[in-house]
């Protein structure tokens, strides 16, 4: 028999017989009606995990994981306001179902058993996978199983201190709230959780406020590998800045009073608080799996024997809330209930096309309050010198920070944060000033862990900000890229864009810098932000360009809700010359403040048509200094900035190359996976002429005088570029 049903067999004959399992009697404030409608929460998570398995025995149902063992996390919802945020632990189904009792309007089964089939009506992702979430319900979906929600878990708390402090316009959250973050015995022991521990701790100390309830479900196995017996206690009971509670699961009213004291305490006293759940696990970890192959049956039956059903029935018949006989009708009731609803559930319409299943990549726009910008008054004090100093051509670096100034001036809802962006003013200057301009609130300087940098970003997104955290080299954000694609860029996707992580994340890259700090400094490998559906990278190569178009990224995420990254060239930061010792010709000057340039927009320099050379960031600048060269040798030629990178600018750059004989693809990413195979592929498709590319080699960079051998040069392209004038059309 399927141990579903084994258990099931097993609650009817012991509940009947009376033979229910031991333990403490009912104490503490749990009221008899709340303990009623925890254990009718209960038992609808337990049939809805029973019935999506005879869904998918029937080919109607598809991936789920179980919540069978978790049903005290009803409990734990009864305790807390259906205000308060939650990111739930994938066997959560219980929290979910008692918090929609708080909630009036509310269907649980109806909505999960959708959710079960993958229909399209299914009320929190569209039928795009079987996730725990519901707007109403302030419940984000997660998709996680490896806690990388704990992360915007920590970002959200702060930002319910921060907006009694400076409040955003599109504020989510209550002053009051907390925030409720769930997860597993064996998550709590990933790098990911790790940080977010420390995080919240490191935050606490400081005495700054962060209402943050941690929950860990601790059922002793991680799929089939045990976590050591008193491990979670002992490592977590006594962390700094983290207040421990413990309590028993399976027991209803000890779990209510102790999620009752551990939301208090951090609702009260603004500080983070870690709850240590006693669970079990029936059924196996997910899906087809099966306990009995990695645990004894002696062991599986054991926890089976502990049902914390059963425990409930003991419980609210020892308190007077229910006899066993009525417990007994609320479970078959509510199993019949579900087999109902399953049956219309199933019946009910399914994604079919790609244009369905994308249609939420692009979250909805938002309205947001016009914004006349700041007075020539606020404009100049922010500014002060600043303000003539426009009248001349500056470096890239310096119009960054001034762009910075006008958009954080313009739109109080922008907060920064990220390693050394305050007191430092960053590693490069970039935002020097910007602390004493708008303050600590809006400046954060965070801890050294780019996870909790955007952790921070993606949870202050949750309550109406638009956060622009800073990545300090491109090369750290492979160790947090998994933030912005297995968080932030899923939510719209999975929630049928109804949840929105807008932010706009800057972050140093790219090579070029003369013996600096060798790949940890120079990191050319921008695949992976590439590989994120819905992400819009930036990468300007000029300080006007960057200006302008951090004014439409700003604009990107605060109107229309995107996740946006800008990818500023490190090495151009500072330069001053194009041709020549001198020659001033890279410097601009900062352009007027309705000045933008739109997204998929490209810049085009010269009209030749020999040939168009196609780059971005330090490979447009050096394109240019080829084509000075070119034009000498009597080469017509054009070219022509990317600006953005993804997604990929086709239309406006097959225009640009249009009339061309040639086009030559300059990247300074790598020659695998870099940003040429999507331009060659394009041009090859559509632009019919001889083609030619010069790329990156497929390697680290060096540090020392070799920063620059495995890069495209001047040099390199002005001889492509030759040879390519001999291929025949």
């Amino acid at each position: 028999m399927d141990r579903a049903d084994i258990v099931h067999e097993n609650f009817l004959r012991r509940v009947t017989a009376g033979d229910l399992p031991a333990g403490a009697g009912p104490s503490g404030p749990l009221s008899a009606a709340a303990a009623v409608s925890v254990f009718r929460a209960a038992c609808l998570s337990r049939a809805l995990d029973r019935q999506s398995r005879v869904m998918q025995r029937a080919g109607q149902g598809f991936y789920t994981i179980g919540s069978s063992g978790h049903e005290g996390m009803a409990a734990v919802a009864a305790a807390l306001r259906p205000t308060d945020m939650a990111f739930l632990h994938y066997r959560d189904a219980a929290f979910q179902i008692a918090r929609a009792g708080q909630v009036p309007g509310q269907s649980p089964a109806w909505d999960m058993l959708l959710s079960f089939a993958s229909s399209s009506e299914d009320p929190i992702s569209g039928g795009r996978h079987k996730v725990l979430g519901s707007k109403a319900l302030s419940i984000p979906p997660q998709t996680s199983t490896i806690a990388s929600h704990l992360p915007k878990a920590v970002g959200a708390a702060y930002a319910v201190g921060a907006a009694r402090r400076h409040r955003p316009e599109h504020q989510a959250l209550p002053d009051d709230a907390i925030v409720y973050c769930s997860f597993g015995d064996a998550s709590a022991n990933h790098s990911t959780a790790q940080g977010a521990f420390n995080a919240a701790q490191w935050t606490a100390y400081q005495s700054i406020p962060l209402p943050l309830l941690f929950v860990c479900e601790d059922n002793g196995i991680g799929i089939s590998t045990k976590t050591p017996t008193g491990w979670i206690a002992a490592s977590f009971a006594h962390r700094p800045g983290l207040k421990y509670f413990a309590c028993n699961g399976l027991d209803i009213y000890e779990t209510f009073r102790v999620a009752q004291e551990a939301a208090d305490y951090a609702r009260k006293r603004k500080r983070p608080v870690f709850l240590h759940v006693g669970t079990i696990r029936l059924y196996g970890h997910a899906g087809a799996d099966v306990p009995t192959t990695y645990l004894s049956r002696e062991e599986v039956e054991a926890e089976e024997a502990n049902d914390p059903l059963l425990h409930a029935v003991r419980l609210l018949g020892e308190a007077g809330a229910l006899t066993s006989a009525e417990a007994l009708a609320i479970y078959e009731e509510t199993n019949a209930r579900v087999a109902r609803v399953a049956a219309e559930a199933v019946t009910r319409p399914r994604l079919k096309t790609a244009p369905e299943v994308m249609a939420s990549l692009i979250p909805p726009k938002r309205a947001c309050r016009p914004t006349n910008g700041p007075t020539p008054e606020a404009r100049a004090a922010a500014f002060g010198g600043d303000l003539k100093a426009m009248d001349e051509p500056q470096i890239m670096s310096r119009l960054i920070n001034w762009a910075l100034t006008d958009l954080m001036l313009e739109h109080p809802e922008i907060v920064m944060m990220g390693e050394d962006v305050g007191r430092k003013g960053g590693v490069y200057g970039v935002t020097q000033k910007l602390i004493h301009r708008f303050g600590p609130d809006r400046m954060i300087d965070t801890l050294l862990d780019e996870q909790s940098i955007l952790g921070l970003a993606i949870g202050m997104a949750q309550n109406g900000y638009v956060p622009m955290p800073e990545i300090q080299f491109l090369a750290y954000l492979h160790n947090a890229e998994d933030q912005l694609r297995g968080e932030a860029a899923t939510l719209p996707f999975f929630s049928n864009g109804q949840y929105t992580n807008p932010m706009v994340v800057r972050i140093a890259g790219l090579g070029y810098q003369k013996g600096f700090g060798g790949h940890f400094h120079n990191d050319n490998s921008v695949a992976v932000l590439r590989d994120i559906p819905g992400l819009i990278l930036a990468c300007p190569s000029n300080g006007a360009d960057a200006a302008k178009m951090l004014r439409e990224c700003v604009r990107l995420a605060r109107e229309e809700q995107r996740i946006v990254v800008f990818l500023e060239p490190i090495a151009l930061y500072p330069v001053r010359d194009l041709h020549g010792e001198k020659d001033a010709g890279w410097m601009r000057l900062y352009p007027a403040r309705n000045e933008v340039i739109p997204l998929g927009e490209v810049g085009v320099q010269g009209d030749g048509t020999d040939l168009a050379v196609v780059s971005f960031a330090n490979g447009y600048y050096l394109s240019l200094q080829a084509e000075k060269r070119l034009a000498a040798a009597g080469v017509k030629a054009r070219v022509i900035d990317m600006r953005w990178l993804s997604p990929l600018p086709a239309e406006a750059l097959i225009e640009a190359v249009q009339g061309a004989k040639r086009i030559l693809v300059v990247d300074e990413t790598r020659r695998s996976g870099g940003v040429a195979e999507a331009l060659m592929a394009l041009f090859s498709e559509r632009a019919g002429v001889p083609l030619a590319r010069v790329t990156a080699e497929d390697s680290f960079i060096a540090t020392g005088p070799a920063y620059a051998a495995t890069m495209p040069s001047a040099d390199g392209i002005f001889d492509a570029a030759m040879a390519l004038m001999g291929a025949k059309r």
